[in-house]
């Protein structure tokens, strides 16, 4: 069985349910921390333009996950968890105006879990 680079707390899974009820396909870009540090970002599917500098990690409750190459070398030996916590981000992710704010929760792979990643995506 394959080990997957990014999963999704239910709290945060319900989140994404709602968002998809009221904005169609989202995707996630981990933000390398213009706005609100580094923190996932959901958007319309879409609506953020991906190069040849972006990696896709992985799928989420039907939503593609990416995070730029360069972040990417510094998070890969880690699983991300998406979660939810109260409060207000200054992003432009599209869960901000329910009073909320995605974060990432990550640990380092065991030595059996690294051995059987799921394979990444480098450009669009």
């Amino acid at each position: 069985m394959k080990t997957k680079r990014v999963i999704v707390t239910e709290k945060a899974a319900a989140v994404i349910t709602a968002l998809k009820e009221k904005h169609g396909e989202l995707m996630f870009h981990q933000s390398g921390g213009c706005c609100d540090g580094s923190a996932p970002m959901c958007f319309e599917k879409g609506e953020l333009m991906l190069d040849d500098n972006d990696v896709y990690l992985g799928s989420i409750e039907g939503c593609d996950f990416h995070m730029s190459r360069d972040q990417f070398e510094y998070w890969k030996h880690t699983q991300l968890t998406l979660d939810v916590t109260p409060g207000i981000g200054s992003s432009f992710s599209l869960e901000i105006p329910m009073g909320i704010r995605f974060l990432i929760k990550s640990r380092l792979y065991s030595e059996e879990e690294a051995e059987h990643l799921e394979p990444i995506r480098i450009g669009i």
